[in-house]
């Protein structure tokens, strides 16, 4: 009886995360609702019911789809590869006092400039073909050193004394004792850096104007005042960051799962 009883309330509390992001989008959307009544000025806040019937309209269009494809294949690549990079170059760090006392200065200097002030600087040096690209890179590099990094100098010391003891070699070591030590920093590095890359990214179009771009249809909706279309575009940048967070934490997930299997041949 007790074990029945767990198990409905395992069942109960499995519906019930399910279901509260659901409740939560349903408060906040009635929210939306609510204020736009009351404010009755669409020009400042649209219906969300207007928003999604604007959302539709677009996605009917081969336009729509070919902007979407614009910004996010150079947003997605400049993301891809400052994770690259940063794991690369927090390696390098942890090995050599050069490369960390070089690196660290300029990763940290790089978080805590402004963001505009590099777009500024690749408008000035490249133009704006590779604007979402190169600002993506720079303010995600930084994120996933400092992170990475960090999650390798945390490594249990015990481990890779007994590895060091029993001449493991490096490349069963990696899997079995550092992937897994580091992999949890990496995946908080990457949580908060494809939200930065599509916020740095979409605020460098809307500056650069890149043609094709979400942030060129943003900035054209403020100039026309449309704010039912700035509402849509705005949704869709948050619809293409959460799903490639979700196919991020996916593949780290995986990636995750291995090591142990590697680590027990």
């Amino acid at each position: 009886m007790t074990s029945t009883t767990a198990a409905e309330a395992a069942r109960r509390d499995a519906r019930w995360r399910a279901a509260r992001p659901v409740l939560a989008v349903v408060f906040w959307v009635g929210c939306w609702q609510v204020a736009a009544t009351a404010l009755d000025q669409q020009i400042l806040l649209v219906p969300p019911g207007e928003v999604v019937v604007r959302l539709v309209e677009l996605g009917g269009t081969a336009d729509f789809w070919a902007t979407v494809w614009h910004s996010f294949a150079r947003i997605v690549s400049g993301f891809g590869a400052a994770t690259i990079v940063g794991v690369l170059l927090a390696a390098l760090a942890a090995t050599s006092r050069v490369v960390d006392a070089l690196v660290t200065p300029l990763a940290t200097a790089i978080r805590t400039t402004p963001v505009v002030s590099f777009i500024i600087l690749v408008l000035m040096w490249s133009g704006s073909g590779r604007l979402a690209f190169l600002i993506s890179f720079m303010m995600v590099a930084p994120i996933i050193y400092t992170n990475v990094l960090e999650g390798i100098h945390r490594r249990d010391r015990a481990l890779l004394e007994v590895a060091e003891v029993f001449g493991i070699p490096l490349v069963r070591r990696i899997p079995a004792i550092d992937v897994p030590a580091v992999l949890p920093y990496l995946v908080a590095g990457c949580r908060v850096g494809v939200g930065l890359a599509w916020k740095s990214g979409i605020a460098a179009e809307v500056i650069g104007l890149p043609q094709g771009s979400i942030g060129e249809r943003l900035y054209q909706a403020k100039i026309f005042l449309s704010t039912a279309d700035v509402f849509a575009w705005t949704l869709v940048v948050i619809a293409l960051s959460f799903a490639v967070e979700k196919a991020v934490l996916v593949l780290l997930g995986r990636s995750q799962r291995s090591p142990s299997r590697v680590g027990s041949r």
